[in-house]
């Protein structure tokens, strides 16, 4: 359900989420910040517009690493809207060029295993396991509910399911089938990357991951960043919600199981 009236709440929108690009938009009623712009400004505009919102209003920016596909647009949004940038050290060298010049004073240093707060919101960071030079993701938390973001990453380590378990709402990678993966015709050495544990989760380890996180909190899980050449939206879903039911977990019962879209913003949700 769309829930954009309500202001006294933690809302969400999955911008965009694919292997093209991938932003997510969170909001509080103090604050409204981005994770991610792998886009063009252009896009990322229209897809705010999509959802009621633009970027003149948005408070933050928080990079995961430097993945084109997650910084495309970074360098774009800090020099038009003046907006912090939040990254850690590492992943601020490792961007260097790609995104073009960025004010010292925008350039906000923010590493794994810490907390911040911004107004209402709360925003945790933690490692992951992938081939950046030091990728974190994102657990935002306000007014007793909180939302993940876990993309990304050859797996999830026992430290992350004490950190994220039983948030009120995920974004969990689902980024190809095994078997399609197999098939295509990437190079073996990039189909090895993509397995590996700096990879990628496949459907099946994007279920078993959402399994293990899910708790009575949580109402919301987004499958997200599938690949275009080695996924489909239906496969991924079905793969999730059938190693769901298997395990009667009440899925589409005591949550909500939600596609995204690596073109059109999914609808700002209250958590």
């Amino acid at each position: 359900m769309t829930d954009i009236f309500n202001t006294d709440t933690l809302k969400v929108s999955v911008l965009a989420s694919g292997s093209s690009g991938n932003v997510t938009y969170i909001e509080t009623p103090e604050q409204k910040v981005l994770v991610d712009a792998g886009l063009s400004g252009k896009k990322i505009t229209e897809l705010m517009a999509s959802i009621g919102r633009s970027l003149t209003d948005v408070d933050a920016l928080f990079v995961t690493h430097e993945h084109v596909d997650h910084i495309k647009g970074v360098g774009i949004l800090a020099r038009k809207y003046g907006m912090p940038v939040y990254a850690n050290n590492d992943t601020w060298q490792a961007m260097g060029t790609k995104i073009g010049k960025v004010a010292l004073e925008q350039q906000m240093a923010f590493e794994p295993g810490k907390v911040m707060t911004l107004g209402d919101l709360d925003i945790e960071s933690f490692a992951v396991s992938h081939d950046a030079i030091n990728p974190q993701f994102y657990q935002f938390h306000y007014a007793g509910k909180s939302f993940a973001i876990v993309t990304d990453t050859g797996y999830l380590s026992d430290r992350l399911h004490g950190t994220l378990a039983n948030a009120d709402g995920y974004l969990i990678e689902t980024n190809h089938d095994i078997k399609m993966l197999e098939m295509g015709s990437y190079a073996w050495s990039l189909k090895q990357r993509i397995l590996g544990d700096k990879g990628h989760l496949s459907n099946e380890d994007g279920a078993l991951a959402a399994i293990d996180l899910l708790g009575q909190r949580t109402k919301q899980i987004y499958l997200g960043h599938l690949s275009k050449e080695n996924n489909q939206k239906v496969l991924a879903h079905l793969t999730v919600e059938q190693m769901m039911q298997a395990r009667d977990i009440g899925v589409n019962h005591d949550f909500k199981l939600y596609d995204t879209d690596p073109e059109q913003a999914s609808p700002l949700r209250a958590i």
